[in-house]
């Protein structure tokens, strides 16, 4: 049986929607799901609520999918920073509680993706940049025409991460303005941006966790060494079901 793997959507209120019909929707890019598809896994949604605990259940391993701000409340942020856009508190709860429990109470594989990398330092204790412009002078990580932006990383040398991807240096597709300020305790860093912002964290000793601040996703189909995060994620979750 192919491994099901659990991916967060969005808040059923986070983007904007016109249809006569219907007010709401569980939202998801596709191209997590065809990501998840090419390396041999079943995509399976996992909407905000409060039922997370039954939704691992049904999986064997999880994305958490990138998406709206986290809200700077949760971090000890500023909440009134004006380029904060918009909230959605049932994700928030979901991810961090969710978030929460794969890294302390449970040896699942997660690959945690662009928001999703936020919610891992902030669940564990960490902060981030409300907006990256406050303190770059270039902004390298969001496409000023609303599109992707793409940027070099380089990956420690020895880290998961590295080892995964096949190699230390990838050109990723990036669309954030926030990023890690401090990172978590008992976390480390395995990837930077020539600016040097973080770009991929991991809890220390874990071998079931790859966290990225950019979006694999976008570029998977045409990059291998993309596409390899997900057919890890897919082959971890297999040999967890034997």
């Amino acid at each position: 049986m192919k491994p099901g793997i659990g991916i967060t959507t969005g808040g059923r209120y986070e983007r904007d929607f016109n249809y006569p019909l219907y007010d709401a929707i569980e939202n998801l890019p596709s191209q997590y799901v065809d990501s998840v598809r090419r390396a041999g896994g079943l995509p399976l949604m996992l909407p905000p609520g409060d039922d997370w605990r039954e939704l691992l259940d049904t999986v064997d391993a999880v994305i958490v999918t990138g998406g709206a701000d986290v809200n700077p409340a949760a971090y000890n942020g500023n909440v009134n920073h004006p380029a904060v856009q918009k909230l959605v508190p049932d994700r928030d709860a979901f991810d961090l509680a969710l978030t929460a429990h794969v890294v302390k109470a449970s040896t699942m594989p997660v690959l945690f993706i662009c928001r999703g990398l936020q919610v891992l330092n902030v669940a564990l204790g960490g902060t981030l940049h409300e907006h990256l412009p406050d303190i770059l002078n270039k902004d390298i990580h969001r496409g000023s025409d609303g599109g992707w932006a793409r940027h070099p990383i380089t990956a420690v040398e020895g880290s998961l991460l590295a080892d995964v991807m096949g190699t230390r240096e990838a050109v990723t597709a990036s669309g954030h303005h926030q990023a890690v300020r401090d990172i978590a305790p008992g976390m480390e860093i395995t990837a930077t941006a020539p600016d040097g912002v973080i770009e991929a964290i991991t809890v220390t000793g874990r071998a079931d966790l790859i966290a990225v601040q950019w979006h694999p996703e976008a570029s998977a189909a045409e990059d291998p060494t993309q596409q390899r995060l997900f057919d890890w994620l897919v082959r971890r979750a297999a040999e967890g079901q034997r």
